[in-house]
């Protein structure tokens, strides 16, 4: 029986992809107050706005790739069972080959109807002010804002509960309740951190590979598979 790999991943993971992490230095996040673009009350106040930001977003993934990280998870497959856990509502996960992702913020490539937080569906292209679901509701994107349940955090807790490895890249472990899900793994599971500026330490319980995604994941790749 294959070991199982659990990989939670945030913005660092895509930053090599060219895709900025979510905040700039300034607190901004592609020159929004966070909470403009990315909360219900935003939504509320200047829908139109919120919609072309993620349009914008959506637009932006036609144009980057995976990176070698992204890759080198997917290769992962061949030796272990990997269930990967992210922050991220890019779907580079999945276009470089990593089969069973779990998206804790939502995605980018989905909408929802805002009458059926059930009514979910796929979407590639620009969303607009007057697009209905058939019960005459405004669509939205499929983005857990600030002041949301995160719908899948159930599920990621099942999930670390059951790893045999877990391996943690490109992310500051500040956000919560993704930053809490490093306490659900067994006391025996090694931990792997990979970030150029870890914010955890080395102690006895985690591993700090103070390199980026594509650096840091090469050489634990190299370790796991050898």
């Amino acid at each position: 029986m294959k070991k199982h790999i659990v990989v939670l991943t945030g913005a660092g993971m895509s930053a090599e992809s060219g895709i900025k992490t979510f905040r700039d230095a300034d607190g901004l996040w592609e020159g929004h107050d966070v909470m403009e673009v990315a909360s219900p009350k935003g939504f509320a106040q200047n829908p139109e706005l919120v919609l072309n930001f993620y349009n914008e977003r959506r637009q932006q993934l036609k144009e980057v790739e995976p990176n070698q990280a992204h890759k080198d998870l997917a290769m992962l497959e061949d030796k272990y069972k990997v269930t990967i856990v992210t922050q991220n509502v890019d779907d580079l996960h999945e276009r470089a080959g990593s089969t069973n992702v779990v998206h804790l913020h939502g995605e980018l490539r989905k909408i929802r109807s805002t009458g059926n937080e059930h009514d979910i569906r796929d979407w590639t292209e620009d969303l607009n002010i007057g697009d209905l679901c058939e019960k005459g509701h405004q669509l939205r994107p499929h983005i857990v804002w600030f002041g949301e349940a995160v719908p899948e955090i159930e599920t990621a807790i099942k999930i670390c509960y059951e790893a045999d490895i877990l391996i943690i890249i490109g992310t500051s472990m500040q956000v919560y309740p993704a930053a809490s899900l490093i306490d659900y793994v067994q006391s025996d599971t090694p931990i792997y951190y990979i970030d150029p500026k870890p914010a955890l330490s080395n102690n006895g319980k985690v591993n700090v590979i103070a390199k980026s995604a594509t650096e840091g994941l090469k050489d634990l790749v190299d370790l796991l598979i050898q």
